[in-house]
């Protein structure tokens, strides 16, 4: 799977992603009353809007990006509607040919880690029918159960074609709690031993001169970046943290190889909210998808001009 993410960023020089993290703030208010309108202050009328909101920047996006990373969380608020959104813009992003990273962060005990990985970017036996439930084509993983909660979403990539990035080294300010600990076995932080697992074991899961298991690594911590870009030379590095966490386009070279790949970068309120952002305000709230263009545009450049 990596190596269709990779095609994906060749052929639009787009080392991006665009997070699909819809808060009911950021969906324009002629969306939501045309729901709440035909049905009522519900959950199902709230489902319906972000869908349509998600469709919109999509649509404007699409021959941009290779990529598109739903946040579950953000769906799975809004109740079964807001989880039947979530799946039907895992739809409506691959009819655009567009890769989609579940962003959903699991990470459980051998068996449990198994159903998560089939749901999502697996299939499940009914009678003699195999069922795709999620299809997401690639998921984040959380680590922190060690081998027996990765190793089964491992084998489900290996029979289904599909990827995972772990998380490694996360973005938000307060990860360095855990993920800064230095280890006395051999003085090294937690984010560096969990970084010698992801190489270990994308070694199993090799699609090209790419793993199929990759990693989350924030770009608001450049220098642990280059030194974990050197420790996991075969991973693709999810970036999140560009734009509205603070970080930019300086901050990113040390994430890719030398080669120019090796990584992908994600923004999320920063382009499906941009027609908010002052820069982008002529747009309008009408105009919500075209502003999310133009910011994806404009990060483009940004990061083409640093890497």
């Amino acid at each position: 799977m990596i190596s269709k993410l990779i095609n994906g960023i060749k052929e639009k020089n787009a080392p991006v992603v665009v997070g699909l993290d819809p808060q009911l703030s950021f969906v324009p208010e002629q969306i939501l009353n045309k729901y709440y309108k035909e049905m009522g202050y519900t959950l199902e009328a709230v489902a319906e809007a972000i869908y349509e909101y998600n469709v919109g920047i999509m649509d404007a996006c699409a021959d941009f990006i290779p990529a598109v990373k739903p946040q579950v969380a953000m769906y799975e608020q809004f109740g079964v509607p807001g989880v039947a959104a979530y799946k039907k813009t895992v739809d409506y992003a691959h009819k655009k040919g567009l890769v989609v990273i579940g962003d959903i962060k699991r990470g459980d005990i051998g068996s449990t880690s198994g159903a998560y990985a089939m749901g999502h970017i697996g299939t499940v036996q009914i009678g003699d029918q195999k069922i795709v439930p999620f299809d997401e084509d690639i998921v984040t993983v959380n680590p922190y159960l060690g081998s027996d909660g990765v190793k089964p979403f491992i084998d489900v990539c290996n029979e289904n074609d599909r990827g995972i990035f772990v998380l490694v080294k996360t973005s938000n300010p307060s990860s360095g709690e855990f993920q800064d600990r230095i280890i006395s076995d051999d003085s090294r932080p937690l984010y560096e031993i969990v970084a010698d697992k992801v190489n270990e074991w994308g070694l199993t899961s090799m699609d090209g001169d790419y793993s199929n298991v990759g990693a989350v690594v924030g770009a608001t911590y450049p220098e642990m970046g280059i030194a974990l870009r050197k420790l996991m030379p075969k991973a693709y590095i999810l970036v999140p943290g560009y734009g509205a966490q603070g970080g930019s386009g300086k901050d990113l070279k040390g994430f890719f190889n030398e080669d120019g790949l090796g990584a992908i970068v994600n923004s999320s309120r920063g382009i499906i909210a941009a027609y908010k952002n002052e820069k982008y305000a002529s747009f309008g709230a009408e105009g919500y998808a075209d502003a999310s263009r133009a910011a994806v545009e404009d990060m483009l450049t940004d990061i083409r001009e640093n890497i």
